[in-house]
């Protein structure tokens, strides 16, 4: 049966894929961008399978509206894709209030927001599929990216909690984790950096951002598969609480889980200790 897709951030990276892949299989897309001309320009025109909205999910207002013109042109909304967000780099310590505040407005309460417009629909259908882009970062805490990474991690708690909240609605969550994958996220257009330097940093600083730019173009993932892949997911019978997206973060995840076992075992004792007394 034909799905009707919400997408955030479509007017580029892996938004468009997503859009793309699942027009390919017959599906209704809206799809959503802070510009609604730079969307189309990217993905097409609108047709009776496609809509591009103007869409800045950091305006609380603005998704509520989004939302309601998708449901007055398709009728409902099966499948979100909470994808727009940004990835602010550099050290925390040089990172200003304004910049901390603009990352959590776009990644977490941005997200929170459109997800928060588009559950009512979902509801009253007692079906859907949400998919929130975490990234490798998401799984791992990575220098440079501290910023970025906890606004990574937020994302995974709420999506966590979220899906439980949802199920019995017959609505399920999955978070999708890609490792690097050949988009622009690591250009300008996509990137920030911190707008307070400290000279203590200055040549770490430069070693890094230089070797996040030498990865531009050379990503090995490959966006239209994992795209493919979400809309094989969005007909899953039960898809998975987590997606992760190329072989880089599926070894970043093992790492982590067995550092994770590891602390947990060599301190178990110590940490079951902390109980009163039976």
């Amino acid at each position: 049966m034909s799905k009707v897709w919400f997408i955030t951030g479509a007017s580029r990276g892996l938004g468009v894929e997503f859009a793309k892949a699942a027009l390919r299989v017959g599906d209704r897309v809206v799809a959503t961008g802070r510009k609604a001309a730079a969307v189309r320009e990217a993905i097409g025109p609108d047709t009776a399978q496609l809509t591009s909205l103007d869409l800045d999910v950091t305006n609380p207002a603005g998704p509520e509206r989004a939302v309601e013109l998708a449901v007055a042109k398709f009728g409902t909304i099966d499948v979100l894709v909470n994808n727009a967000g940004y990835g602010h780099l550099g050290y925390f310590e040089e990172a200003s209030d304004q910049d901390i505040r603009a990352q959590f407005e776009t990644n977490v309460f941005g997200m929170f927001n459109v997800t928060r417009a588009v559950l009512p629909v979902m509801r009253r259908e007692r079906r859907g599929r949400i998919f929130n882009l975490s990234s490798a970062a998401g799984i791992r805490g990575q220098e440079f990216a501290s910023l970025y990474c906890s606004t990574k991690f937020a994302l995974e708690g709420f999506s966590e909690g979220l899906a439980a909240e949802v199920a019995p609605f017959g609505i399920f969550v999955t978070i999708v984790e890609p490792g690097p994958f050949r988009t622009d996220f690591l250009t300008r257009e996509s990137l920030r950096f911190g707008s307070t330097p400290i000279a203590d940093y200055d040549e770490r600083r430069a070693r890094v951002q230089a070797s996040f730019e030498t990865r531009n173009g050379k990503q090995p993932g490959d966006p239209t598969r994992l795209a493919e892949a979400l809309v094989r997911l969005a007909n899953e019978a039960t898809p998975p609480m987590r997606f992760i997206g190329g072989q880089f973060a599926l070894g970043i995840m093992d790492k982590k889980l067995a550092n994770v076992r590891a602390d947990i075992d060599k301190w178990r004792d110590v940490s079951a200790a902390t109980d009163y007394p039976q």
